[in-house]
């Protein structure tokens, strides 16, 4: 009896400590199991993808210890789907910086590539989440023009991707298959060859959707509604970084019609947004349209998650004040898809609810509705389901448990090329300076 009770009492004694183990291992099954088979929303735990909603995937985001897989908004919403018919200079849409640069993509035949990567996933899967606006580089190449991440105006065989024709029969096929969207390919041009960019548009099946340079406004004036576009079927917008090419091809000169911040790591720089040297200052209002870059110099995909989290939200608004109380029509990014939560589809979303309707999010916005006329919604949720199917979000943007699962090739080309590559080209400089 006596051992009876003084196991009784250490029962009693270590009770507490039970109760209080079996209540975590309570509550870690039901947060296991709270949501699961597309039932999970924005920021919920999950195990895979599939735990996740429509619009979502299963990531992370080491670079800011946050290394729980939660559910990720993986898709933007679309805003003329909820206010339609304003002119098109009054939205904002995602841009994917050098959409073509993709990780993975297979190099040419016995060559190792050597450059940079901006994105993770097919031009196609971009235009289907959301992205309305292609950064490509066009060189000439091979006897055709093919789409480069290089230098020095000249594409090589280790910098090349693949002909430019390619991609574009991505955007006609979108196109085609989505006759309400209008897509917008800014290019940054070394076309040399005469009507080369004219012959490479009517091959790929573009020419048809063109908006005329003829008809762009030049003075800061509204560009045409979304419906009045769509009607006309000036559904695909075409800008150029060469300004010879709009008398000789008529393709539109970008800095004629766009402000632009600086790239890189000035367009990144908290508190600053200084205007690109070929744009006009940002407050000026000879442009209606605006375009902030907002990518660092050298891209790190496992960063772009920290990148894509409060630093995008204000770098928004500090541009917003340099351009004098507007607010971007293109934000452009790379790895569009990373962020800690929402990133930068959220941010589109405040942008788009801010200017089309003055809600908190576009979200919130009623069509019909007085401006500044808001739902009531539940925040944080998924964006508005795009019906644009096969829309991925698996692969190279599908995190593994606590980490990344993809590699990072672009610290190693920058130490192991491109740096023996400027310094080669300072000795030369200083080579002919002694001569």
């Amino acid at each position: 009896m006596a051992c009876f009770m003084d196991h009784y009492s250490l029962c009693r004694a270590h009770a507490p400590q039970f109760l209080f183990l079996l209540l975590m291992f309570s509550l870690s099954i039901v947060n296991s199991t709270a949501c699961s088979n597309g039932n999970c929303q924005v920021l919920d735990s999950c195990a895979a993808a599939t735990d996740c909603g429509p619009g979502l995937y299963c990531g992370n985001c080491p670079a800011l210890g946050k290394n729980r897989p939660i559910c990720t908004r993986g898709q933007a919403t679309i805003p003329t789907t909820i206010i339609g018919d304003l002119p098109f200079n009054k939205y904002s849409w995602l841009v994917t910086h050098n959409s073509f640069s993709i990780v993975d993509t297979p190099a040419l035949p016995g060559v190792q590539r050597l450059t940079f990567y901006n994105q993770e996933d097919t031009v196609t899967n971009q235009l289907r989440n959301g992205a309305r606006g292609l950064m490509l580089d066009m060189y000439d190449f091979n006897g055709d023009i093919w789409l480069c991440h290089s230098f020095r105006g000249q594409c090589f065989n280790f910098t090349a991707f693949q002909p430019a024709i390619n991609t574009l029969r991505e955007v006609e096929a979108f196109l085609s298959q989505y006759p309400t969207e209008i897509v917008t390919i800014i290019i940054e041009d070394y076309v040399q060859t005469p009507k080369g960019l004219t012959s490479l548009f009517i091959r790929a099946g573009l020419d048809k959707y063109f908006f005329p340079v003829s008809k762009m406004p030049k003075k800061g004036e509204d560009w045409p509604t979304v419906t009045e576009m769509v009607q006309k079927n000036y559904r695909l917008l075409v800008f150029s970084s060469v300004v010879s090419k709009e008398a000789e091809e008529g393709i539109a000169y970008q800095w004629r019609y766009i402000l632009e911040n600086e790239s890189g790591d000035p367009g990144v720089k908290a508190g600053s947004c200084p205007h690109r040297k070929e744009s006009q200052p940002l407050n000026s209002r000879k442009a209606s349209l605006f375009l902030q870059n907002y990518f660092p110099t050298y891209p790190v995909e496992e960063d772009a998650c920290k990148e894509h989290s409060t630093p995008l939200a204000e770098m928004v608004g500090t541009c917003y004040k340099a351009a004098g109380n507007l607010l971007p029509n293109f934000l452009a990014v790379n790895f569009y898809m990373r962020s800690d939560g929402g990133g930068v589809f959220d941010v589109l979303d405040k942008m788009n609810g801010q200017t089309l309707c003055g809600c908190s999010t576009v979200l919130a916005c009623q069509g019909g509705a007085p401006f500044g006329s808001c739902k009531n919604i539940a925040m944080p949720r998924g964006s508005q389901t795009n019906n644009y199917s096969a829309g991925s979000f698996s692969g190279s943007v599908q995190f593994s448990s606590s980490a990344s699962a993809v590699h990072s090739p672009n610290c190693m080309v920058f130490y192991s090329f491109y740096l023996p590559l400027v310094v080669f080209s300072l000795m030369s400089v200083i080579d002919k300076i002694w001569v």
